[in-house]
């Protein structure tokens, strides 16, 4: 199930009496109609045309001529019969197909850039990480390799005879959406980088829609949309990354601010004698319960920064610190616990701002979920509201370091199901 992800990019007549004066266009109506027949199968599963007429209150004629349409865009497809258990001929069972059209989503974070992609009916057909040095690099030097990466991706998805419906890249920073500017994203050291822009000047195609958002956010709408919180209308999602965002669905909508900016809690000051953030400020709660404060506690002789040798992908790192961990090593335990100890305290103050019932936790925090979760959960019930903490529990997140990646997948689909027109006619 595909759920809504509203950008906040679509603007409103400003006057609601000129807009009541000026009919829908035949093709605007069309192209409603389009997405409500789409949509419905796609939440619905296999349904026959009568089955969609009596539920979207289209007449049969109607559907019929959109079904048709669908189809010749390879949207849907039929199967069946499906019996309604009714008298008489059984009807053709319609579901989505999209088996020829594709998503692609990315991420570019401090020590990888990850691919994932999907068809339309949510069939994976890329899912690839490959370990990138983006802290240590230059926006230019990481933005010509995620075109690489995207060069690569559309080749072979190419030789599937899928075609790309859009591209989401996934960022850890403030993204000013309307223009696919990084306006600031502090553990890569990019101000004000035009991805979208840089994209296209080295060589992805312009006729493929490219939109860039934050990765928390994204991350938030993979969970809600398919992750362990399916559905769950008030959640909160910890990155657990170098850095840590925090991506917030609130009443079933993403919480964004005035801005698009909302969800920045690594760089929420909780310690005025702490470490150094890479925002430049002191304290961050991220540099509490960062990956890269868990690496400098628990293997200081491969803490970021000092590794001599080449970059190392997360996953890495973490199998090390699994390992020094099952291994009995006192420090690797002591740090899990410190943590946890942030993770709670932190989490306690999200709770208080927000109610969830769940804060999902995702990257390195889903791998030790089994040493951070008692610990935190049990600072968050001292430490938050009794009557709110004792509503909301973590959960681990099953994605990995994926969740952004495929949260932007979901959002090259959420466009399709709302405007299936995008999609071109095919002649095969």
């Amino acid at each position: 199930m595909h759920q809504s992800w509203p950008g906040g990019r679509t603007s409103e007549s400003s006057s609601p009496h000129r807009s009541s004066r000026i009919p829908a266009d035949q093709a605007t109506v069309r192209r409603s109609n389009l997405s409500l027949v789409l949509r419905h199968v796609s939440e619905r599963g296999p349904c026959s045309r009568s089955a969609v007429a009596v539920e979207t209150g289209l007449n049969k004629t109607t559907i019929t001529s959109l079904v048709g349409e669908l189809q010749a865009r390879g949207l849907l497809k039929e199967i069946g019969p499906q019996h309604a258990g009714s008298v008489g001929r059984p009807g053709l069972a319609l579901v989505l197909d999209g088996s020829k059209v594709g998503a692609l989503g990315l991420e570019v974070n401090v020590d990888y850039i990850a691919a994932f992609a999907t068809d339309l009916a949510g069939r994976v057909l890329i899912d690839r990480r490959i370990g990138f040095d983006a802290m240590g690099s230059a926006p230019e030097r990481s933005l010509a390799k995620l075109a690489q990466v995207i060069e690569k991706a559309v080749a072979d998805l190419d030789r599937s005879g899928v075609a790309l419906a859009g591209i989401t890249v996934a960022v850890p920073g403030l993204i000013d959406t309307a223009t696919g500017t990084v306006v600031v994203a502090p553990n890569l050291n990019w101000h004000g980088v035009p991805v979208v822009d840089s994209l296209l000047s080295a060589g992805v195609s312009p006729s493929v829609p490219i939109t860039v958002d934050n990765d928390a956010n994204l991350a938030a709408l993979a969970e809600y949309s398919s992750g362990v919180a399916m559905g769950t209308p008030d959640l909160v999602y910890l990155t657990g990354e170098v850095g840590v965002g925090c991506g917030v669905i609130s009443s079933g909508r993403p919480l964004r601010g005035a801005d698009g900016f909302a969800g920045e809690v690594g760089h929420i000051m909780v310690d005025a004698i702490g470490e150094r953030c890479g925002c430049g400020r002191t304290g961050c709660w991220e540099t509490k319960v960062g990956l890269a404060a868990l690496v400098r506690m628990a293997t200081p002789d491969h803490a970021y920064g000092t590794d001599q040798q080449p970059v190392r992908d997360p996953e890495e790192r973490l199998a090390e610190i699994e390992q020094r961990r099952a291994e009995g090593d006192p420090r690797v335990e002591a740090a899990v616990t410190e943590v946890g100890r942030w993770l709670g305290r932190g989490a306690a103050i999200l709770a208080n701002l927000f109610n969830p019932r769940v804060i999902v936790l995702g990257g390195f925090f889903a791998r030790l979920a089994d040493g951070l979760i008692p610990i935190a959960q049990a600072e968050l019930e001292r430490l938050g509201m009794t009557v709110i903490a004792g509503r909301c529990a973590f959960t681990a997140s099953t994605f990995g370091f994926g969740a952004a990646s495929r949260g932007a997948v979901d959002v090259v689909i959420e466009r399709v199901l709302s405007d299936p027109t995008s999609i071109a006619i095919r002649n095969d």
